[in-house]
């Protein structure tokens, strides 16, 4: 009799978590510059060993987030910077021209995305801007040594973004 009861109280209990809606969906913008270039005086040069090592780091920390897309300009860089990630996950990265306005990339990358984590890998002139329009907040310049910055803007289902800067 107890086990006829408990299977009922069972049966009741998963019947009322099919109801249950999940919460509201929400996307994860990660943006980051390009990894350490190597100085081989071209001006699309591939990463250095350092830079190498860096993309390495930034597809192990992520290697955890599901990761719905990657993008990256048409630079060796930052192709090489997103492809370290993207091979974890099983993606391809998709190249964007950095001279489109980051308000516009901002609203593609908002309608096109709305749950999961996308990665964009860009330029220390086009990172701050582009993290700008996705928070609708105000960014730092990067220096031309800054290497190591990370952006999460978190994209709620009602379109609230939070900004969180953090450290490679």
């Amino acid at each position: 009799m107890r086990l006829i009861i408990a299977c009922c109280l069972s049966v009741l209990l998963l019947a009322g978590c099919a109801g249950v809606q999940a919460p509201d969906a929400a996307t994860t913008f990660t943006v980051v510059r390009h990894a350490e270039k190597a100085d081989d005086g071209s001006r699309d040069p591939p990463l250095s060993a350092a830079g190498r090592a860096r993309a390495q780091a930034l597809a192990l920390r992520l290697s955890t987030s599901p990761l719905t897309a990657a993008y990256a300009t048409p630079f060796r860089r930052t192709q090489q910077t997103a492809q370290a990630v993207a091979a974890t996950h099983g993606i391809s990265v998709s190249t964007y021209d950095p001279a489109i306005a980051p308000s516009d990339f901002a609203a593609t990358l908002r309608a096109r995305h709305h749950r999961g984590t996308v990665l964009v890998v860009g330029h220390s002139n086009t990172v701050p801007a582009l993290v700008a329009a996705l928070c609708s907040c105000r960014v730092a310049a990067l220096g031309e040594d800054d290497y190591d910055a990370l952006y999460t803007i978190r994209v709620d289902a009602g379109g609230h973004a939070t900004l969180d800067v953090g450290r490679q």
